[in-house]
């Protein structure tokens, strides 16, 4: 039997920070939440090397150069992969990595934080505009700021691996590169801090002393790495959508929760920020208003299966049936599973994956912005008098002198597939959504039928102005 060596090693430490909340659930569920959120052995998240596996071969510009890296497997046989990925643990607010069998430190603010992290309320609802069955379900999110580290090695024969090594690195800073759960509604989004590099030939002694010397702890520093400067990745084609925002009146996104002041409250939450020092600090929920990305995505799902259906001469009246009904609505509609994905059948089959990536969206306050807490009570139609325990309050933002800016990605790769022809109909419905979106006429989140959730604004694809 033939035994190759493998002489070359290309290794790189990674540090990455998360620009939204991040969803790595443990498959299990709780008391607290539907899907709680994956923890090591010292109860902090960590990004399993399998989950960092699984999309970076995805991203990756063909199948033969993932089966080349990470191997294959068919009836024939099979090769092991040749790339190792280890698992990204945190830092804690120093900027030291979190790896191993540690102490509990309760002097450090964000490490404590993530004892108990934030739970996202989600309802899903039908194209009548009302919550489906079965629709309601929350999970567990790690906060947006944190900051991971994790090791890659590349075994190799020779020098020429080296440029696809270094294009996997680019790969994971680029704006497509999503991690974990949700990817598709606003979470995952990622930024590269630091990547240190290094190519060893362990024919030579002074490269093999180094390699042996360095430990697998991710703790341990990395002797003789230089840091490695991230180039853009080539031939990424994406339409960005630049949608500059422009709140007229009230904004209600809605956390399912209330607080001492009304039964009904916005959303927001902590995260965590860093100084040009590398220091993180926790930033209270009070400082910033949260735009989840799942309630804008849900809103220009629903406007682009309308747009779309407008385009091929499909309305409500014409549609005779519960069947033609589904037929165009929801992930049925052509142009809503091209760019939204779809769940697929009971079965689980047909499933398509979305190609329109979305980013939470947190606003810092200013001293403009003001919290409006409304009492509304419901009033008997027949007796003119109010409705006995109908009596509730909710508390609404006021924040009319922001500019809110939404960075949309379509990832055309993703529909190279389809028909010329479909392609073009769903993103130009899309593109009439964001204008309905940007003229007032497609507010967004709660109690749009009372006023709030409008905005003006303006669009630019790729730069330039539609």
């Amino acid at each position: 039997m033939a035994q190759t060596f493998y002489p070359i090693r290309y290794t790189a430490r990674i540090i990455i920070e998360t620009t939204s909340p991040l969803s790595i659930g443990c498959g299990d569920k709780n008391i607290m939440t539907d899907a709680p959120v994956l923890r090591d052995v010292n109860g902090y998240p960590f990004i399993p090397g399998t989950s960092l596996s699984g999309v970076i071969r995805h991203s990756l510009e063909s199948q033969e150069l993932g089966n080349t890296l990470m191997g294959w497997q068919d009836p024939r046989g099979g090769e092991g992969s040749r790339l190792i990925i280890s698992d990204a643990k945190i830092l804690n607010s120093r900027g030291e990595v979190v790896d191993g069998l540690a102490p509990r430190d309760t002097a450090d603010a964000v490490l404590e934080a993530y004892q108990v992290l934030p739970i996202r309320q989600h309802v899903r609802i039908g194209q009548r505009g009302s919550a489906e069955q079965r629709g309601k379900f929350d999970e567990e999110v790690v906060f947006r700021g944190t900051r991971f580290c994790f090791d890659m090695e590349l075994i190799a024969v020779e020098d020429r691996e080296e440029a696809d090594f270094l294009k996997i690195i680019d790969t994971i800073g680029s704006e497509a590169f999503r991690l974990g759960g949700g990817s598709r509604k606003g979470f995952g989004s990622i930024r590269v801090i630091s990547a240190f590099y290094r190519k060893l030939d362990l024919s030579q002694e002074s490269d093999l002393r180094l390699y042996l010397d360095n430990t697998s702890s991710l703790r341990d520093g990395r002797e003789g790495f230089a840091s490695y400067a991230l180039k853009p990745v080539e031939g990424e084609a994406t339409l960005h959508y630049e949608v500059s925002l422009q709140p007229v009146d009230f904004l209600m996104f809605g956390s399912g929760l209330g607080d001492s002041e009304a039964d009904r409250v916005y959303v927001s939450e902590q995260q965590i920020v860093w100084d040009q020092e590398g220091v993180g600090s926790i930033q209270e929920r009070t400082v910033s208003i949260l735009i989840p990305s799942s309630s804008v995505k849900g809103a220009l799902s629903h406007r682009t299966a309308y747009h779309y259906n407008k385009q091929c001469g499909i309305f409500a009246d014409r549609l005779e049936g519960s069947d033609l009904e589904k037929e165009h609505t929801g992930q049925n509609n052509k142009a809503v599973r091209l760019l939204f994905g779809g769940e697929g059948d009971s079965q689980g089959r047909n499933k398509r994956r979305g190609c329109v990536l979305f980013t939470d969206l947190f606003m810092d306050r200013l001293d403009s912005t003001e919290d409006h807490v409304f009492n509304h009570v419901k009033i008997d139609r027949f007796t003119g008098g109010s409705v006995g325990g109908a009596l509730f309050s909710e508390k609404a933002v006021y924040t009319n002198a922001q500019e809110i800016k939404l960075d949309i990605f379509v990832d055309k790769q993703a529909l190279e597939q389809e028909e010329t022809e479909q392609v073009g109909k769903a993103i130009t419905a899309f593109e009439s959504a964001l204008r309905d979106l940007c003229s007032g006429m497609l507010p967004l989140g709660g109690n749009v039928n009372k006023g709030y959730g409008r905005f003006s604004g303006s669009i630019k694809r790729n730069g330039e102005t539609l």
